[in-house]
């Protein structure tokens, strides 16, 4: 448990502060190029989810990502891995920074838009709490991938006390 939440406040904390530093300094709409056109800082706001798909659907958005949070919380309870802490704390970072912005964020609570920022070529702005959601999502799938479940590995039964 403590890697899950270590992890999802690591992730938070980040996205809170860095979206806080890019209102207070950066204007809506503009373009701070910090590595050419391989990396720009972009101030946008998305009401939708990634791609700016649903950009109607703010709600069921937040509905969503509280039943993840939910989802995640209850899973916690089970977690004996700590690849699965780490994931789960990167997805559980990942959507409480985003709803963060559903809740507090104009137009109203729930249907908050999202501060994005993060801006590469050919790909959509996005932010550390996006960032965070897909890593956690690519080290979902690796663990499942490789058999380990939420519990950890099974000791094996020649390695089990009799």
């Amino acid at each position: 448990m403590g890697f899950l939440l270590v992890a999802a406040a690591v992730v938070l904390v980040a996205d809170v502060v860095s979206k806080v530093l890019i209102v207070a300094n950066v204007r809506l709409g503009e373009r701070v190029h910090v590595l050419g056109h391989y990396l720009q800082i972009t101030n946008t706001r998305n009401s939708g989810a990634a791609f700016s798909v649903g950009t109607r659907a703010t709600v069921v958005f937040t509905a969503v990502a509280v039943v993840v949070v939910v989802v995640i919380l209850r899973a916690a309870a089970r977690l004996r891995s700590r690849g699965w802490a780490v994931c789960l704390g990167l997805l559980l970072g990942g959507a409480l920074g985003n709803l963060g912005d559903r809740v507090f964020r104009a137009p109203g609570v729930f249907r908050g838009e999202v501060v994005d920022w993060l801006q590469l070529p050919h790909w959509p702005v996005f932010n550390l709490a996006d960032s965070a959601i897909v890593v956690g999502g690519v080290v979902a799938v690796l663990l499942a991938s490789r058999g380990i479940p939420l519990e950890g590995r099974p000791v094996p039964e020649s390695d089990q006390p009799a």
